[in-house]
């Protein structure tokens, strides 16, 4: 992934897009806008320096009730789209 700020625009869930920095193979700051405030939030610190592959294995098909995604389903698509 190239460093520097990137947006995803998220689809089937609360959160409407996510935004995170990527530099020297890592992510950081990474911010949901909308969705669980708390959840989100605990998820980011959580996520915080790990690379992208790592970010998408632990967060790829979580599900939120019966969404069929979640914002950290989202979260590992958007570690793969860029």
């Amino acid at each position: 992934m190239k460093d520097g700020t990137h947006t995803y625009q998220t689809h089937g869930v609360c959160a409407r897009t996510i935004t995170f920095t990527a530099k020297d193979g890592k992510i950081y700051d990474i911010q949901f806008n909308g969705g669980c405030n708390g959840n989100l939030k605990m998820i980011s610190k959580l996520l915080d320096g790990m690379t992208a592959e790592e970010i998408n294995a632990k967060c790829a098909g979580n599900i939120c009730g019966m969404k069929g995604t979640s914002c950290a389903d989202q979260l590992a698509k958007a570690m793969v789209s860029e």
